[in-house]
C-alpha cells in the first residue's frame, strides 16, 4: 500500500468529491463509500468498453492534523489479459495490431491510473490549502521553563537558554508519525504509546 499523509483544514469528502469528478467517466466509474470521518473510494473500468479490467481502492481517514490516503494494490488481471491477447495477436498476425489500437490505447491508460489518482489528490489538497509539510502544530516548541515559543529542533530555549530536548516532539514507534510528547496514542495508527513518567 502507498500512503501519504496531508496536513491543513482539509476533510475526506474533499479528496473524495475530487477522485469522483475525476474518475467517473470514460471507461471509468468512481464510488464513495464509508462515513465522514473515513471514506473509501473505489475506481474501476466499466465492463464491456475497450481494454482489460482493472480496480483500485483509495482509504481516506481523518487525522488530527489533516488526512491519511492510502491507495490499495491496483488489479493487475484484467490489463495482463488483454496486453496479452494483443501481444499474442500481433506476433501470429502483425496487422491485427491495428484492430486491437483501442484496447492498447486504454490499457495503457489503465497502466498509468495510480499515478492519476495521486496528481488528482495533490491537486485537491493543495485547492484546499494542505500540504505534506509537518502541521503547524509541530512548527513551534514551547520552553517548558519561561513559555517562549521555539522553533522545532532547537537545542536550548531562544530567550532563556533552558535545554529544549524533552520539549521535542517524538515519532510513533509504529507507524512514524510525528506524535507530542503529551500524546498517549498515535493521531495516525491508533497505536498506544508508552510513555516515561517525568
Amino acid at each position: 500500500m502507498d500512503r501519504q499523509i496531508f496536513h491543513g483544514d482539509i476533510a475526506p469528502h474533499d479528496i473524495a468529491y475530487a477522485l469522483v469528478a475525476e474518475f467517473n467517466r470514460g471507461n471509468l466509474r468512481a464510488q464513495t463509500i464509508g462515513q465522514a470521518d473515513k471514506l473509501a473510494v473505489q475506481i474501476a473500468t466499466q465492463a464491456g468498453v475497450s481494454g482489460g479490467q482493472t480496480a483500485l481502492t483509495v482509504q481516506i481517514q481523518k487525522t488530527n492534523d489533516g488526512l491519511m490516503v492510502e491507495l490499495g494494490q491496483q488489479a493487475w488481471l484484467g490489463l495482463a489479459a488483454s496486453l496479452g491477447q494483443t501481444a499474442w495477436s500481433a506476433f501470429r498476425n502483425p496487422l491485427s495490431l491495428f484492430s486491437r489500437l483501442d484496447d492498447l490505447a486504454q490499457d495503457i491508460e489503465n497502466i498509468q491510473l495510480n499515478e492519476k489518482v495521486w496528481k488528482t489528490i495533490h491537486k485537491a489538497a493543495r485547492t484546499f490549502g494542505a500540504s505534506q509539510e509537518l502541521s503547524e502544530r509541530f512548527a513551534r516548541v514551547v520552553c517548558g521553563y519561561c513559555g517562549t515559543a521555539n522553533p522545532l529542533g532547537e537545542g536550548a530555549c531562544l530567550a532563556c537558554g533552558a535545554p529544549m530536548g524533552s520539549a521535542q516532539p517524538e515519532t510513533c514507534l509504529n507507524c512514524g508519525f510525528i506524535v507530542q510528547s503529551t500524546e498517549s496514542v498515535c493521531p495516525n495508527c491508533g497505536q498506544k504509546r508508552n510513555i516515561p513518567p517525568r
